[in-house]
């Protein structure tokens, strides 16, 4: 007698994952191959990886690739408060120390605003003008490239995809008027399935939310307000304005961009001290609880 598999195929296993899936919500729809992947990862979580077999960073690379043609290029931009870009106005020594100062390899160049950008430097033009001794810029028009200009909701698949048929690593990120909300280089995209990237120049990451003694807290002003309400006190997200980072807090509170050693108080009687800041962005902060701010008093 034939056996009953001689007709076709042998049947594909179903995983207990698969089956508990279709227990408990039927079986609509076909299972997908990106299902059926993430099932599998998700069987071995917390094993020991044996032998030959994928380790927990490769298990959570491939996890990352699993979604990364759902994340969009506003996901993962770098805001438009943290672009570091120069303006076309600029000589060529300033253009050299900017590079020293951001670390980075290219630099977007604007115009009259940050709304306005117009090309971008790359540091390997600039070293080769200065190892030839050559006669300074007067203006960067020999030095500029074309960046990408991208909406936010372009597919990251689909940046890396033309960042590699046009061979040009970053992207300006600018919003339905035109004017610019952030940038994208293809480390950022990388870094999206193969986590954080660092180099011998990155600095050592500092917490968002570090607690000190006596009720304060050491921050960084980008955390998020929501984050700040679960983790300090729920009162310093109260805030009738549009603002989601401690540093727009600090903003709106000082009504203007408050410079170091300066403190703002909030309605519910935290203080705000600024301890870095620049010309255009507070960087980190120090909260002051109202229970420390009376017992100083107090003092």
């Amino acid at each position: 007698m034939a056996d009953d598999h001689s007709n076709g195929a042998a049947e594909h296993p179903r995983s207990f994952w698969s089956g508990l899936r279709a227990f408990l919500f039927g079986n609509e729809g076909e299972p997908t191959l990106r299902g059926e992947i993430e099932e599998a990862i998700d069987s071995y979580e917390g094993e020991a990886p044996r032998l030959g077999d994928l380790s927990s960073v490769e298990m959570q690379m491939l996890r990352n690739l699993l979604h990364f043609g759902e994340r969009t290029v506003g996901e993962v931009a770098v805001t438009r408060g943290d672009i570091i870009a120069v303006p076309s106005s600029i000589d060529f020594d300033d253009l050299v120390a900017a590079f020293v100062d951001a670390e980075h390899s290219r630099l977007p160049v604007y115009g009259d605003s940050l709304d306005q950008v117009i090309g971008m430097v790359h540091i390997k033009d600039v070293l080769a003008l200065k190892a030839a001794n050559a006669p300074q810029q007067t203006d960067l028009g020999g030095l500029l490239r074309a960046p990408l200009f991208v909406p936010e909701s372009m597919g990251l698949i689909d940046l890396l995809a033309r960042m590699r048929a046009e061979r040009v690593h970053l992207a300006i990120v600018v919003d339905e008027f035109g004017g610019t909300e952030g940038l994208v280089t293809i480390e950022d995209i990388v870094e999206e399935i193969v986590g954080e990237i660092e180099d011998e120049h990155d600095e050592e990451p500092v917490g968002m939310l570090i607690p000190l003694e006596n009720g304060i807290w050491d921050a960084d002003a980008r955390a998020e307000l929501e984050e700040v309400a679960v983790t300090i006190d729920a009162r310093l997200a109260m805030v009738e304005e549009d603002v989601d980072t401690l540093g727009g807090l600090a903003f709106v509170l000082a009504g203007h961009v408050p410079q170091q050693g300066e403190i703002v108080e909030h309605p519910s009687g935290w203080r705000l001290e600024i301890t870095d800041s620049d010309n255009r962005r507070v960087n980190r902060l120090r909260l002051h609880s109202p229970e420390e701010s009376a017992l100083s008093e107090q003092a």
